[in-house]
């Protein structure tokens, strides 16, 4: 679609679920702020506190494990209190969380903060993709999801901005805070501008119809949880998630420790290259919802869309084994990061936008709950392997080969979970209830 008639569009029907969206865009922001801090502050925390490798891995599984355990409580709960409470709640959990870090002295309080964390920064997504099933037709789902998942680069962009002068001007305990506090801003406008499109007295009765354009059935009665376990579209979704999901908090956790380990640089000199990588996702997160919301608008079936977006994203993720080749530049493997982790995020858009094709609205919090906890344990199982393979090769003078078998899991794991996703739940059908 292009802008004019995309601009079109929402002047005829009305575009009120934009603000929704961006309401979204603006907490995910604030989640992958809070949960950037760590990362930047690692060489801070190692001088300082004496936090290393295998130590920070540990604390990073905290994190992980809590995060994996509030993905299945945490989507259950949004699903029943709804979208509004449950968001609010999980918003204020995980700021109070952050700020919680300021306080930690060692690895173990550390990690008890990282626990905190990770069980309240659960409740974002199974939120934020139960608000875009609940806001937009079929047509528009990866769109909106690509936007408000552009949030998660936007807020790796301000962490290497901001922390860094907090760190070097206040002390690392108020980045913490600062990064914390911050985001309860946000909880009085989703107050004032968030409602069901029901019960929203802003909405337009035509832009109304349109969301509820897909005439999708809705599941009336509670489903248990363990039910979500016998459809194969779960576990297409879980699969999917398990596979990819720990490499981008490998992305997250550990690229600004690649800087300094293997390229030399300090904390001052994050920024610039970590704003080139983030910024290049948040392209990355929006042009893939907008490619497979583009190819449904033009007639290609719904599954095949996702499933044809989803592996041109795995391919271009490919190419990061490359990053420490003889012969790349600095900035030639920062382009190559770049490009994976604009690709996870093309990838991420659709496979999140998967749930609410193949699932009723009522239950997408759930099953994206389920999904996330997949991620978080492979996340988890990722960041030990990661402390532990990192701390060998730095004990034997070669941190680089530690680092290499890093990114050739990375470079491969789209690919096998393209390939099992669609195994497990060919033509992405809808759940039969």
């Amino acid at each position: 679609m292009t802008a004019k008639a995309f601009n079109e569009t929402n002047e005829k029907i009305g575009k009120y679920r934009w603000t929704i969206c961006a309401l979204v865009f603006f907490a995910t922001t604030v989640n992958y702020l809070d949960r950037q801090v760590i990362g930047i502050l690692k060489p801070v925390l190692e001088s300082d506190i004496g936090i290393g490798e295998a130590e920070y891995g540990y604390i990073v599984s905290a994190f992980q494990l809590a995060y994996a355990i509030g993905m299945l409580a945490v989507g259950r709960i949004i699903d029943k209190l709804g979208t509004k409470l449950g968001y609010a709640f999980a918003f204020i959990g995980w700021s109070l969380a952050a700020i919680a870090h300021a306080f930690a002295r060692g690895p173990v309080g550390f990690g008890v903060a990282r626990a905190a964390l990770g069980f309240t920064e659960a409740g974002n997504f199974p939120a934020a993709i139960k608000t875009v099933a609940e806001w937009f037709p079929k047509k528009e789902r990866a769109l909106a999801t690509g936007i408000f998942n552009s949030g998660t680069n936007v807020g790796a962009i301000l962490a290497p901005i901001l922390v860094p002068w907090l760190a070097i001007n206040w002390g690392w305990e108020m980045a913490f805070i600062a990064t914390g506090a911050i985001g309860l801003i946000w909880l009085i406008f989703w107050f004032i501008y968030y409602e069901v499109p029901e019960k929203q007295k802003r909405l337009k009765e035509s832009e109304l119809k349109y969301i509820q354009s897909d005439q999708e059935e809705t599941a009336s009665e509670k489903i248990p949880w363990a039910t979500l376990l016998k459809y194969r579209q779960t576990w297409a979704f879980f699969v999917g998630k398990f596979l990819t999901d720990p490499v981008w908090w490998f992305y997250l956790f550990w690229i600004p420790a690649w800087l300094a380990d293997v390229r030399g640089l300090n904390i001052k000199e994050f920024g610039l290259p970590l704003v080139v990588i983030y910024s290049a996702t948040t392209v990355g997160s929006i042009f893939g919802g907008w490619l497979s919301s583009t190819m449904i608008k033009r007639g290609m079936v719904v599954y095949r869309a996702r499933a044809t977006a989803m592996l041109i994203f795995a391919l271009l993720v490919v190419p990061i084994v490359f990053t420490q080749a003889e012969g790349i530049g600095f900035w030639g493997a920062i382009a190559l990061i770049s490009l994976a982790a604009a690709s996870h995020q093309a990838w991420s858009a659709n496979i999140f936008t998967t749930v609410s094709d193949m699932f009723p609205k009522k239950l997408v919090a759930s099953v994206t709950g389920i999904g996330g906890f997949a991620g978080a344990i492979g996340g988890m199982l990722v960041a030990i392997f990661a402390g532990n393979i990192l701390e060998f090769w730095e004990g034997k003078g070669n941190i680089e080969a530690g680092y290499f078998t890093l990114f050739i899991i990375s470079g491969s794991a789209y690919i096998v979970a393209w390939i099992l996703f669609n195994l497990i739940a060919p033509k992405m059908k809808q759940v039969d209830l």
